[in-house]
């Protein structure tokens, strides 16, 4: 049995450089295979291996700065997903083209998911799907609003074309 885990983290490392071989020889050496993003924002990918291993990466990163809250979300697989490791050092770990955004300073608020049907059904509340078409064409809340963006990256050119529509309602948004 394998154990997945998908994961993203916003936290400011000055030296990102300086996490990629630590992280890249702890994951082979438990047998741990994906990618991994490391950014000076953060980290972000999914990871595979046996549980042991899987649970030492886990450890690794949430010993990094800023990280220790890390929240990631798993499932298992009964074969490997991925065939190799890749530990890559990117400008953002999700592409957005915005270079004066900065996730750590501005955020919005993340909802419980038991609070979250509550939320989407209000009618002061509109909901807009970020993942990409492919992500939605599998299925989406209801009344949620599809940007048909190809991949994230499109979606803040769509949020200035389309941001006064939704000047008197609040926004839920969920990738």
């Amino acid at each position: 049995m394998y154990t997945i885990a998908a994961l993203y983290h916003f936290s400011r490392f000055s030296d990102p450089d300086s996490l990629r071989k630590p992280l890249l020889a702890l994951c082979n050496e438990h047998a741990v295979k994906g990618t991994l993003l490391i950014a000076g924002e953060g980290i972000n990918g999914t990871i595979a291996g046996p549980r042991k291993g899987v649970d030492a990466v886990i450890a690794h990163i949430r010993s990094l700065p800023g990280c220790s809250d890390l929240e990631w979300k798993e499932s298992t697989a009964t074969e490997p997903l991925f065939s190799k490791m890749k530990v890559r050092l990117k400008r953002e770990i999700v592409t957005m083209g915005q270079p004066d955004v900065d996730p750590l300073a501005r955020v919005g608020h993340y909802v419980d998911p038991t609070d979250w049907n509550d939320l989407i059904g209000r009618d002061d509340v509109a909901v807009i799907d970020t993942r990409n078409d492919y992500e939605v064409s599998i299925g989406s809340f209801d009344g949620a609003i599809d940007p048909q963006t190809q991949s994230f990256g499109e979606f803040p050119a769509w949020w200035e074309a389309n941001k006064d529509r939704f000047h008197n309602k609040k926004i839920a948004m969920f990738c």
